[in-house]
């Protein structure tokens, strides 16, 4: 309120490290960021639990910040706010970490038994698994760390296993020899989500495949021409598909071909999956080793536990079930076996060369047609993926997606923004089953014994497992599960979840928001649903905010290999996380991805010092902390203007917090801060600084540092301590702004007039070069009785601000005039003796013809399709940026010109 609160004198300038190292200690060694707040209306998100192994990237910034602000937001409301943060244990990544440090000391997995290489994991998670953690705490992330969670904890442990064991006894979880997903150099199954498509330069083979028992198509051919890219799968191919209705091959469906290497005989069949007008019409079929041909055996009649295998785990060449692979291959790599085969067919006469022309025009021949190829990779392994048919298990996902598919139809969860709601409905429409089964070390080992008949008992304990068995002896299933199984759980089993009356469970499920990255939309946001409207029968969250990537400055997505990634910290380290945290919420807008700026993050900065000076003005000048959560009683017009700007601020904000448009609700308190309060409020009351404004800018300051905690919480609350002594009242935990007041329609009006008046008049003293200081003279004829009294009470500010002598209110002397607007007024202030005028148009009309002529030859330039097709995005953005610059110059000049006649 005034200097009766006083407070300790702020520093001079604004240092963002030792405020941020003391305030986050300060707040999670005071348990503040979970009060206890007992019959408070709850308000829970859950985290995206970040890999232990990880580190923080600029999308853990952007994911995290956002829901901090909602939950500092919430928290400010009154609401016992719950944050509930824990790590994921990233089965592959950290097995793979562990395997690492292990290579470098010449040691290996395989030296030790299963039990002895996870308690090496768990002594490298005690020992290097918090860094992320750690790094969150930097970013200001207000998250309830008294109850950190780690998938692999106990309590979390139990719940995955009751799940898999209750979905198993409902028939949702099963065993199955189907084609995964398989990483030769992880040695796992991995999930289609884990599998990055890259193009690839490959080749196209065409080979001949023999017709056997002197068979031969219509025209004479005792060949079938097939094609592939892929030629070291002929080594397990069980069939040549046709299309049925195929004239050229309707002959010989039923018949048999006979396979050059291996000798393998077996049929042609029709399936629809073969394309009569693509190449000869006829595809090789390997249903052991691609998915599509393992759907096409299938139809054929081929049994999934007859189909053929060539490849060991680590996609070497294996002998097949009919041992009908010639020895030589045996033990070879998978693509030297395609060079192999490919010189063994050729050899044969049985490959078809590609024959193009050289520059003479003579016929060159290659073995392959080059060919662009879309090839799967992993994105742990970085090698190409295997499709490989093995036992595993899976979960049904299309039952489990019903439920789910309902929810967001009938809005009990609503999708943020709505746009992607059209891309979940159409992968959970054509959802497949779920593969959950993991060949490593590391992870939820599968509750799953066997006996030596092949049956199989799924219990939570091997003692429930053998009571079911009986006297028969038992082996333990040697996978794990999928990382994303147990992380699907994390909304409810993270609260004490299966112990149905866990208070917390009662209390925050379902948790009210989940704050997601669209690229995990399926890998996590979706199985969460699955299960927590399976085991919970309610959702696992009302909303589902998805935000976009934060890309390069040039729109490029952020990769090590183009070395344009950003680290947050860096920029951390460099303006403060409040700066980094603002910028990630002001560009933050529904539906479109994040471009790094650099400059806005350091601009943000500049905001954070320009209040830290305001406060430091005002604690100058008596003016410290509010004692009252209402608006204080004004009588000026400058006071109660500021009042209801602040009603205004707070409705706008809130508003935009509710409809989660993070931009619209940073941009809002930004515009207050630094337009309203610090640059025209703080103006006008200068030298004037009575009890009464004293108090208003006390409360209207303390209303900032409240409404701009959620977004830069580190400044705010130093400033908030510094502001006046307030006993045990942090800023985390006061109360949300509650003005009791309304806007004063009048007051606003005419300091609204003012400020149009000031801010016209220094705008057109700077189009016309005259000294911002120059004092002027204006003339106003016929002024409203409105506008009469605005200039008779604010006689000091006109003088002090514009820079006016006075105000006539008679018509303005012969002469060139300029004008300017301030409400229902245009004033008319005389330039003779203040500039030379003719001199002056001169310089207007040179540079307007200089600023024209450059936004025309760019208009012209963008108008070409050809530059705006070839040139680089960056040249064509660049000239559209000029274009615009330059036409608003050559607008500002225009209107110069026409200021002076």
């Amino acid at each position: 309120m005034t200097d009766q609160n006083p407070a300790p004198a702020l520093d001079k300038t604004f240092d963002p490290a030792p405020i941020e190292a003391k305030w986050y200690s300060h707040w999670e060694d005071n348990g503040l960021f979970r009060p206890e707040r007992p019959d408070a209306q709850p308000f829970t998100i859950v985290n995206p639990p970040p890999n232990v192994t990880g580190s923080l990237h600029i999308g853990h910034a952007l994911d995290n910040t956002l829901q901090d602000i909602v939950i500092r937001y919430e928290r400010l409301r009154g609401k016992d706010a719950l944050w509930v943060v824990g790590t994921d244990h990233a089965g592959i990544a950290t097995q793979m970490v562990v395997e690492r440090q292990m290579e470098a000391k010449q040691d290996k997995r395989t030296n030790y038994s299963r039990e002895a290489f996870v308690d090496k994991v768990w002594e490298w998670k005690h020992e290097s698994g918090g860094t992320i953690t750690r790094q969150l705490r930097r970013l200001g992330c207000s998250m309830d760390w008294s109850r950190e969670q780690f998938t692999m904890d106990p309590h979390f442990t139990r719940a995955v296993v009751k799940v898999f064991v209750d979905l198993y006894n409902q028939g949702l979880i099963y065993r199955d020899k189907r084609l995964v997903n398989w990483d030769p150099k992880l040695k796992t199954a991995i999930s289609d989500l884990e599998v990055e498509t890259r193009e690839m330069q490959g080749g196209f083979w065409h080979f001949k495949y023999p017709l056997a028992d002197g068979v031969t198509l219509a025209n004479g051919q005792d060949y079938i021409e097939v094609a592939t890219t892929r030629p070291e799968t002929m080594l397990a191919d069980m069939a040549v598909a046709v299309h049925p209705e195929d004239e050229r091959y309707k002959a010989v469906i039923g018949k048999e071909i006979l396979q050059p290497i291996t000798g393998r005989r077996f049929k042609v069949v029709g399936d629809e999956h073969a394309d009569p007008e693509l190449g000869s019409g006829a595809v090789k079929i390997t249903p052991g080793h691609d998915f599509n041909d393992f759907e096409v055996g299938k139809r054929a009649g081929i049994k999934p536990a007859d189909m053929l295998n060539m490849f060991d785990a680590e996609a070497n060449v294996v002998q097949t079930a009919d041992g009908l692979i010639p020895a030589k291959y045996l033990g070879m790599e998978r693509f030297a076996a395609r060079d192999a085969v490919v010189a063994e067919m050729k050899e044969l006469g049985f490959l078809i060369p590609h024959v193009t022309k050289d520059k003479e025009g003579n016929e060159v021949e290659h073995d392959a047609e080059p060919r662009t190829i879309q090839t799967p990779f992993g994105d742990r392994g970085g090698v190409v993926i295997e499709p490989w048919l093995t036992d595993q298990w899976y979960v049904d996902a299309e039952t489990l997606a019903q439920p789910p598919l309902e929810a967001v139809r009938s809005g009990k969860i609503e999708i943020v923004p709505k746009t992607w709601e059209k891309t979940f409905f159409n992968w959970m429409e054509n959802i497949q089953p779920w593969c959950v089964s993991r060949q490593l070390w590391w992870g939820h080992r599968i509750p799953a014994w066997y006996a030596e008949d092949g049956e199989v008992y799924v219990a939570e304990t091997e003692e429930e497992a053998q009571a079911l068995a009986g006297n028969k002896k038992l082996t333990r299933d040697e996978d794990v599960l999928d990382t994303w199984f147990s992380s699907a759980l994390w909304p409810f089993a993270t609260l004490g979840w299966p112990n149905e009356d866990a208070p917390l469970l009662k209390k925050h499920y379902p948790n009210d928001l989940l704050v997601s990255g669209f690229d995990i939309l399926f890998f996590w946001d979706a199985r969460m649903a699955m299960q927590g409207i399976h085991f919970m029968k309610e959702v696992p969250w009302k909303r589902l905010y998805l935000h976009g990537l934060v890309r390069a400055a040039d729109g490029q997505k952020m990769s090590k290999s183009k070395g344009n990634v950003v680290d947050p910290l860096g920029l951390i380290d460099k303006y403060g996380a409040d700066a980094l945290r603002f910028f990630m919420s002001a560009m933050e807008s529904q539906g479109r991805d994040v471009k790094m700026d650099e400059k806005r993050v350091e601009g943000y900065r500049n905001f954070a010092t320009k209040l830290w000076n305001a406060a430091r003005f005002c604690q100058s000048n008596g003016i410290g902390a509010s004692t009252s959560v209402e608006a204080p009683a004004a009588t000026t017009a400058v006071n109660k203007w500021i009042i209801g700007e602040v009603v205004e601020t707070l409705a706008e904000l809130d508003k935009a917090m509710a409809e989660l448009r993070f931009d619209a609700a940073a941009n809002t308190i930004y515009h207050f801060v630094w337009d309203q309060f610090c640059d025209w409020y703080i103006e006008l009351v200068k030298g004037n600084f009575d009890a009464e404004t004293k108090a208003v800018a006390g409360w209207v300051l303390d209303q900032i540092l409240v409404m701009l905690h959620p977004f830069m919480p580190f400044v705010t609350e130093e400033l908030w301590s510094k502001m006046g002594e307030r006993g045990d009242y942090p800023l985390i935990t006061a109360r949300w702004p509650a003005p009791n007041a309304s806007v004063d329609a009048a007051a606003k009006a005419e300091v609204e007039w003012l400020i149009a008046l000031i801010g016209n008049l220094r705008g057109a003293k700077a189009e016309l070069g005259i000294a911002p200081g120059a004092r002027l003279t204006a003339y106003l004829a016929d002024p409203s009785d409105a506008t009469r009294a605005i200039v008779g009470r604010n006689g000091a500010a006109i003088d002090r601000l514009a820079r006016l002598d006075a105000i006539h209110f008679e018509a303005a002397p012969a002469g060139a005039l300029l004008q300017v607007g301030a409400g229902d007024a245009m004033l008319a202030i005389p330039l003779e003796g203040v500039i030379d005028i003719a001199a002056e148009k001169a310089r207007l009309e040179k540079a307007l013809a200089a600023s024209q002529k450059e936004a025309k030859s760019l208009e012209g330039r963008l108008s070409n399709p050809k530059f705006v097709e070839k040139a680089k995005p960056e040249a064509v953005e660049k000239a559209r940026a000029d274009h615009a610059h330059h036409t608003a110059e050559a607008e500002r000049l225009a209107a110069a010109l026409a200021r002076l006649g």
